[in-house]
């Protein structure tokens, strides 16, 4: 929502975005464009600087959005307020940008609309409507997590398309997870098209998943074994990779390494269902039953610590599961934990060796530690 009182305030916008010589915006080709043809328009003033990661991380996100709008004619416009240092990164980072901008050489009008909207961090997006009031300054959340589904970028629309989000939850099925309005089939590492129809009926894993990421490759490697272990037993089980790669080659070079299948890189529906799953770690494995229905938010733990035997992920078997562990630690003796083939013996710091048999019945406590970790050197 707006800061401060800009919420209730209305705008003129050439009063706004003009200066005393200046009534123009300009393209990323030099033209001008007068400021009195966005009077009527949805406005929005980006903060952004080709120096921040996350602005450049956002802004393909909303070239996207814009380039949707202006294709169905919607009264939409961009203008770059830019925090960039020199003129020649702001024009190698407006190049990149299909709509207008404050002149880079006028300083004044852009320090005059940071301050003036409160911008704390970039990138920011300030959402002003028709009438030139702010109906939201939030944006940048906005447009990354509905895209031109968000517009006209108000907070009405959000919670119209979170309702819509509640009612596909009640009437969930495979189809409504995978399936999008230019795409109707899932892919294979070498290239092929599979239908989503073809994995109706059957249990599926959503594996949400970054190539790079040190626990996501942990888990693949051990993902890998179960899924080729339950497709020679015959299950009726796939996976389907939900990648959050950045890059396209990162995400070819993860995905060549799995038998199974996924969303194609970089897809609209890869994070609406980071957001739908309500994700918060990595990795994930969601488990959809054969009915379409959610069956586990989460596998992952389990596949690391029980591997094939948690199939199939069902409340059933985490009962299960749950018994084991408990039949375990109640069985749990000193020599279960420490002693390993022929080695029963624990040492001192002078290298002497001492009979885990005589630790029996005392109290031991198990300090895990690495020289390299710098909170254990300070313990």
């Amino acid at each position: 929502m707006a800061n401060g009182n800009n919420q209730s305030v209305s705008y003129d916008l050439t009063s706004l975005l003009s200066s005393e010589k200046r009534d123009f915006l300009v393209r990323n080709n030099d033209d001008q464009v007068n400021i009195g043809n966005l009077v009527g328009k949805v406005v929005g003033l980006y903060f952004s600087g080709s120096w921040c990661g996350p602005c450049r991380g956002f802004t393909p996100n909303l070239v996207e959005a814009y380039e949707e709008l202006s294709s169905k004619g919607d009264d939409f416009e961009v203008v770059f307020v830019s925090s960039d240092r020199d003129d020649e990164s702001f024009k190698a980072y407006f190049a990149k940008m299909p709509w207008l901008a404050v002149p880079f050489s006028d300083s004044e009008t852009r320090k005059h609309l940071k301050e003036l909207f409160k911008v704390r961090g970039i990138p920011h997006l300030v959402i002003l409507d028709g009438t030139g009031k702010v109906s939201s300054d939030q944006g940048v959340r906005i447009v990354r997590d509905y895209g031109s589904e968000g517009y006209p970028f108000t907070p009405e629309r959000v919670n119209i398309l979170k309702e819509e989000e509640e009612a596909a939850k009640r009437e969930q099925s495979l189809r409504s997870i995978l399936v999008s309005t230019s795409r109707d089939f899932v892919i294979s590492n070498n290239g092929n098209e599979i239908p989503v129809a073809e994995l109706e009926g059957k249990m599926v894993g959503l594996y949400f998943s970054v190539s790079s990421h040190k626990g996501c490759i942990e888990l693949t490697t051990k993902l890998v074994e179960v899924y080729k272990k339950l497709k020679e037993k015959g299950e009726d089980f796939e996976i389907v990779l939900i990648s959050l790669d950045d890059e396209e080659e990162e995400f070819k070079k993860g995905f060549e390494t799995m038998p199974w299948l996924s969303l194609p890189c970089k897809d609209k529906s890869c994070e609406k269902l980071v957001r739908y799953f309500e994700l918060r770690a990595l990795p994930t494995l969601v488990v959809i039953g054969p009915d379409g229905k959610t069956l586990n938010p989460n596998v992952a733990e389990l596949i690391e610590e029980h591997g094939i035997v948690a199939y199939p992920f069902t409340p059933e078997k985490l009962v299960e599961l749950a018994e084991i562990e408990k039949a375990k630690l109640e069985a749990q003796t000193l020599e279960s934990i420490l002693v390993s083939g022929e080695s029963d013996f624990v040492i001192e710091k002078s290298g002497s060796k001492i009979p885990i048999s005589e630790l029996v019945g005392k109290n031991i406590l198990l300090y895990f530690s690495a020289h390299w970790c710098p909170p254990c050197r300070a313990i």
